[in-house]
């Protein structure tokens, strides 16, 4: 479980750095969108991923990789988006997003930990192409509950959806990286 933590926090310091990056260039412009706008965000790099996963042919010189990345920035952005509220003008500075950043990424993590614990890294027996599918699983799920106004009987809610993502994204780079 050691190496799962560390090469875990790598996957997030690759994420976090592209992050601030881009905050350097565009602000908080993020903070405008809708959790329903992240999340096709979000369908679109998977919908990619799953095309590149099947094709034979790739016409655009980015791979998996950046796009899990894009998966994992996305989620954390949602869940900031989640706790915050969507705003009308970027108000947040990069250091500030940074912190939550962080923060989510942090509690993600635990998640992680703790059923990593009572899975035995299962995931590690599992298929990129499989880890693929879950995660536009999940993304249907969380339509349907956006579609519902946030209401469940029984499911967890959005917050745990958007987790599983960045947590299955993380796992897939994991993969990618070993290989």
């Amino acid at each position: 479980m050691q190496d799962t933590s560390k090469q875990y926090d790598a996957v997030i310091d690759t994420c976090k750095s592209l992050f601030i990056k881009k905050m350097s260039d565009y602000g908080s412009a993020w903070r405008i969108l809708r959790l329903p706008s992240l999340t096709d965000q979000i369908f679109i790099k998977a919908q990619r991923i799953r095309g590149l996963q099947q094709n034979e042919v790739q016409k655009v010189d980015e791979g998996q990789e950046s796009e899990f990345i894009g998966i994992i920035n996305y989620c954390i952005m949602a869940l900031i988006q989640l706790d915050r509220g969507v705003v009308e003008q970027p108000d947040m500075s990069t250091e500030e997003a940074t912190a939550l950043y962080t923060e989510k990424a942090a509690i993600t993590k635990q998640l992680m930990e703790n059923k990593n614990h009572d899975y035995g890294e299962a995931w590690r027996e599992m298929r990129v192409s499989s880890l693929t599918d879950l995660i536009l699983q999940k993304l249907l799920r969380v339509k349907q509950i956006e579609d519902n106004k946030g209401k469940t009987l029984v499911s967890e809610g959005i917050d745990a959806n958007y987790q599983d993502m960045i947590n299955y994204s993380i796992f897939a780079m994991i993969h990618l990286n070993e290989k």
